[in-house]
């Protein structure tokens, strides 16, 4: 009978107590202050903390999820602070009426009736200890257990606990006391984790051992007697030694975790792309390498996936202690570095081959005499020798033949950012560096031709959808001609061929030398990965001597030696393309001067008779009917950047819509034409 009382008089209880949270939580919802602002958190491609960021208050506040900690940790934290978590609502009536039985009989108070949900209610808006403000906690634990439920409640505890110092919630407090994140405890860092936020700075292992350890030992004792551990475990869990110092959390990637939490606001959680093994490894290199450079030299470094964009590491300088500026966002002089993507332009057009013939002698372009590297001229070399050799006069020489102000004006469209002069019309110069670029853009760029000329931003953030493909750089024959040229660049001297550990790895890859040694550059693309390294001073004074070459292609195959194997090479798309034979075509055996000047000294000018330029054409049977004039025979026609057969006369398009026809003769000269097709319906009945 008694018994039967006493439950009705519970019950009665549970219902006014729920009554009670509903009216409360409608009226004067929880101040969720606190948990809004913790911490701003970067994580690496796993979910692993890169950098985190203090809370206005200077706390290291970190999220944690109840679910993503030790089990061991979850189970004697409710065996210590609140063995009904599971079952009450908040708030434990028999708690209450043991603490009340127990203050009763012994005049004081024995014991507290604290439930996590009534610690979590406290944590968030923190009151003196009185017993208003205990009826307080009572009311707000009611609230939080019906808004977030039990796990949701255990987050919040592990999130806002204080750990000493400015340690708030589980997981800064065990990377900061064990250098590891808290899904993985062993039973003494358990135990003095649920024993810590007890008496934070009076149980701090770093100033107060002793404390620290009998907190620890009377946790352990209490999970044997609770059946979580043997008293075996729990003996030898008492001699393993406690931490003396409060670690760091960690830093990883701290430039680009500065970048992405600019803007953002407190409490935000940022998913990247970084490998943080590959980030860690990344930045020892660095290290090392800054600290044999004189006083003032530095590095960047981006390591980018060539299927997807995403940046799987970066180094914004060698040490962010150091220098905290971004440099891979510098505006600098590109030296050689945009030549493979003159080349791949003139590949795109067929207007060029890999085989065909260029004369590397002295050339004046108007009042501009550009030299060579090394000061001396070669003769008759071909495209690919001029670009695996970075020589300069061929290279401007096929730049007059694309157009600068095109080339500068597909870079743009491709992403990049280029930086000239106020006013200023991209020029010749371009091709020897004459333009300001970021090593972001720049990397982009060279990873474009690691898939096939498709244009893509990089991706920092995997938490945000892919960005689809913006463009095409070029075609993907003329992106595989490029690189077919670059994997046989001659490699800096002392590597044993620069392909990596064993071999295993082919990369093709370009340097570049701004004007007086200022900036040192190579970008490599493999199958899977692009590097880009930059090598210079922030302040942009010279460094001499410190050429591409020598002073940061090294790095770069010391850093492509980080990566894993790549996987296998892709189909090539054309595998026929005219690009990728060896010989070139008979049209595109030499090149000649270019230009309107040129072409009228041999005679008349190449052109096309039909269709003409903005011309709107019907497809008959046969196709479009081709027709040229001038130059000198016999020619060559492309459709839309397709090469049709020898002494074609016609031309089938695929469909309707715009095409663009070029035309070349024998001596390399070309036409070109913009058309419409339009392909007449059935006939009408």
């Amino acid at each position: 009978m008694i018994n039967g009382r006493r439950r009705r008089v519970l019950a009665a209880v549970l219902l006014a107590l729920t009554g009670l949270a509903v009216a409360a939580d409608l009226a004067l919802p929880p101040d969720m202050g606190r948990w809004d602002g913790r911490s701003a958190e970067v994580l690496d491609s796993e979910g692993r903390l890169l950098r985190a960021f203090p809370t206005a208050e200077g706390a290291w506040r970190l999220a944690a999820d109840s679910a993503r900690v030790d089990p061991l940790y979850r189970a004697m934290l409710l065996a210590v602070e609140d063995r009904r978590h599971g079952w009450h609502p908040g708030v434990d009536p028999l708690a209450i009426v043991r603490a009340v039985g127990q203050a009763v009989r012994h005049g004081r108070v024995i014991s507290g009736a604290s439930t996590l949900t009534m610690q979590a209610a406290r944590l968030l808006s923190p009151q003196p200890r009185t017993l208003s403000a205990k009826v307080t906690e009572g009311l707000r634990a009611l609230q939080l257990r019906r808004r977030l439920g039990g796990d949701g409640v255990l987050s919040l505890y592990m999130s806002l606990a204080p750990f000493g110092g400015p340690l708030e919630g589980v997981r800064a407090a065990s990377l900061a006391w064990f250098g590891r994140e808290p899904d993985r405890l062993t039973p003494a860092q358990a135990a003095l984790l649920v024993a810590l936020p007890q008496s934070p700075e009076r149980l701090r292992p770093d100033r107060y051992p002793d404390a620290a350890k009998a907190a620890r030992t009377k946790v352990l004792d209490r999970a044997v007697a609770a059946g979580l551990i043997a008293a075996d475990v729990a003996a030898a869990a008492n001699s393993e030694p406690l931490p003396t110092t409060m670690l760091p959390l960690p830093m990883l990637a701290p430039h680009l975790a500065e970048r992405l939490v600019a803007g953002v606001g407190p409490g935000s959680i940022i998913r990247t792309g970084v490998r943080s093994d590959l980030q860690r490894a990344l930045e020892a290199v660095g290290r090392a390498e800054q600290a044999r450079m004189e006083a003032g030299g530095d590095l960047s470094v981006l390591v980018i996936a060539n299927q997807d964009r995403r940046v799987l590491a970066h180094l914004g300088s060698g040490d962010w202690r150091v220098r905290q500026l971004d440099l891979s966002r510098a505006v600098r002089s590109p030296g050689s570095a945009l030549k493979p993507f003159i080349y791949a332009l003139a590949f795109d057009d067929l207007s060029l081959h890999p085989g065909t013939l260029i004369d590397d002698a002295p050339q004046r372009f108007g009042d501009w005499l550009p030299r060579n590297f090394d000061d001396g001229f070669h003769g008759v070399v071909t495209a690919r020798d001029a670009l695996q050799r970075s020589l300069n006069i061929p290279a401007v020489r096929v730049l007059e033949r694309v157009g600068p102000a095109r080339l500068a004006a597909l870079l743009t469209i491709s992403g990049a950012e280029l930086s000239l002069p106020p006013a200023a019309e991209p020029g010749l110069p371009l091709a020897l560096g004459g333009v300001g670029i970021r090593l972001t853009d720049l990397a982009m760029l060279y990873s474009a031709l690691g898939d096939d000329g498709v244009t893509r931003p990089l991706r920092y953030r995997i938490d945000m959808p892919e960005a689809p493909a913006s463009g095409r750089l070029v075609g993907a024959a003329a992106a595989r001609a490029v690189l077919a040229v670059l994997r046989d660049s001659p490699v800096p001297d002392g590597l044993a061929g620069g392909q990596g550990i064993a071999g295993r790895r082919r990369v093709a890859f370009k340097t570049g030398t701004s004007f007086g040694f200022r900036d040192a550059w190579t970008v490599g693309v493999s199958t899977d990965y692009t590097v880009a390294v930059w090598v210079g001073r922030a302040d942009g004074a010279p460094r001499p001597g410190a050429a591409g070459r020598q002073a940061a292609a090294p790095l770069l195959f010391r850093v492509f030696d980080l990566l894993p194997p790549d996987g296998p090479t892709r189909p090539v798309p054309e595998p026929d393309h005219a690009l990728l034979r060896t010989t070139p075509p008979p049209g595109l055996a030499r090149l000649d001067g270019g230009g309107p000047v040129a072409a009228t000294q041999r005679g008349e000018r190449l052109r096309i008779l039909f269709p003409p330029d903005g011309a709107e054409v019907e497809a008959l049977a046969d196709g479009v009917s081709l027709s040229a004039a001038g130059g000198r025979p016999p020619y060559r026609w492309v459709a839309d950047n397709v090469p049709l057969p020898d002494d074609s006369r016609f031309w089938r398009p695929t469909g309707p819509g715009f095409s663009r026809l070029t035309v070349m003769d024998s001596t390399g000269q070309r036409a070109s034409a913009a058309i419409r097709v339009q392909v007449p319906g059935p006939p009408e009945n």
